[in-house]
């Protein structure tokens, strides 16, 4: 995707990431609201996709949590509310530290979407067993709208915890990383 729309919005998907380079300096806080409400509105518009996709199935049941995200007894794994909170924050913290130095001034053209891609799979690899993988609030809440009872009711872990991270992520980025590179302006052109 970022590939397709980065020239667009900057493949600004997630409201944890949207954030997090409000946090690294990267983004106008004006600009927040409406992405947020868009990013959150796309993704329940994804979600209604995909239940009018499964539900063409003839045992479709929500009763399987749609990959709703969840802690407790709606942890994949069985993970506690704290360990949900713990993974959450932290893979969030890696994926804005990743996208911060892969879209650095400094860092070499082109790759910035490989990156953050591969970064991404590999925190869905960690995380999935512990809370099937949210890091982005607005993908949390499409399903958990669809499911509804313990989804909705768990959900707020999984706004706090990626908006902790990614803001997190971005702070701590911008203070280790060298300044970003300023254009250079070319008089009479």
């Amino acid at each position: 995707m970022a590939y397709a729309i980065g020239h667009v919005s900057g493949c600004h998907l997630n409201p944890a990431v949207s954030v997090g380079l409000w946090a690294g300096g990267r983004f106008k806080a004006g600009e927040l609201p409406g992405y947020i409400i868009a990013q959150v509105l796309g993704a329940i518009v994804a979600a209604a996709v995909l239940y009018f996709i499964a539900s063409g199935k003839t045992d479709f049941s929500l009763a399987g949590g749609f990959a709703s995200n969840g802690y407790g007894e709606h942890s994949p794994g069985g993970y506690t509310m704290v360990a949900g909170l713990a993974c959450e924050v932290v893979m969030t913290f890696a994926f804005l530290f990743v996208i911060m130095g892969a879209t650095h001034g400094h860092a070499p053209r082109g790759f910035a979407p490989l990156a953050i891609g591969l970064c991404l799979t590999l925190i869905h690899l960690i995380s999935i067993p512990v809370t099937n993988t949210s890091v982005n609030p607005a993908r949390s809440t499409g399903p958990a709208l669809f499911v509804g009872g313990w989804a909705l009711e768990q959900l707020w872990l999984f706004w706090l915890a990626p908006l902790v991270g990614g803001a997190l992520g971005g702070l701590v980025y911008r203070w280790l990383s060298p300044a970003e590179p300023t254009p250079v302006e070319v008089s009479g052109v």
